[in-house]
C-alpha cells in the first residue's frame, strides 16, 4: 500500500503560490507550480479545483490566467487543506462485511472503529495547530541540498 501525497503537494502549491505573491506577483499559473513539485499540471490544477472550493484559493481566467491565495497564509492551516483535498476518513473498513459466524470477524470492525477515531482526532488536532505561514518559514529554513 503506497502513501497518500495529496496534502502534502497541496500545501507545497499554497506555500508556492504564497511565496510568489510576496515576491510581487499576482498570479501562478499550475504549470509554474508544477514544475516546483515535480508533477503534472494537470495534477496541480485538480488539487487547485479543490483548494478553491474550500475557499483557500482563487482562479482567474483569460489573459493573466492563474491561480492567487484567497486568504493571507498565516489564516490556514494543514487542517483546512487536509479537509479540502480528502475527505473521508483515513481509514476504512472491509470493503465487504466480515464473516459474522467468526469471533474475530465479528469483533474486528467495532474494535478498530474506536482506534480509529482516537488516531483521527489526533491528526485533526496536530494539523489545526501548523499554519502554511509556518510550512513556508520552515521551507525556507531548511538548508539546501547539493544536486
Amino acid at each position: 500500500m503506497s502513501a497518500n501525497s495529496r496534502l502534502t503537494t497541496a500545501a507545497h502549491a499554497l506555500a508556492w503560490i504564497g511565496l510568489y505573491q510576496r515576491q510581487g506577483h499576482e498570479v501562478a499559473t499550475s504549470e509554474q507550480i508544477a514544475t516546483s513539485a515535480n508533477t503534472n499540471p494537470v495534477v496541480i490544477r485538480r488539487l487547485l479545483g479543490e483548494l478553491r472550493r474550500a475557499g483557500l484559493v482563487e482562479s482567474r481566467r483569460g489573459a493573466g490566467a492563474g491561480w492567487s491565495l484567497a486568504r493571507e497564509l498565516g489564516s490556514i492551516t494543514l487542517l483546512d487543506v487536509y479537509e479540502a483535498v480528502e475527505p473521508g476518513p483515513l481509514f476504512a473498513m472491509h470493503r465487504t462485511t466480515p464473516d459474522q459466524g467468526c469471533v474475530v470477524g465479528h469483533g474486528i470492525q467495532p474494535a478498530m472503529r474506536g482506534i480509529y477515531q482516537d488516531i483521527e482526532e489526533t491528526l485533526r488536532h496536530e494539523l489545526a495547530r501548523v499554519t502554511l505561514e509556518k510550512v513556508l518559514r520552515d521551507v525556507l529554513a531548511a538548508p539546501r541540498q547539493p544536486l
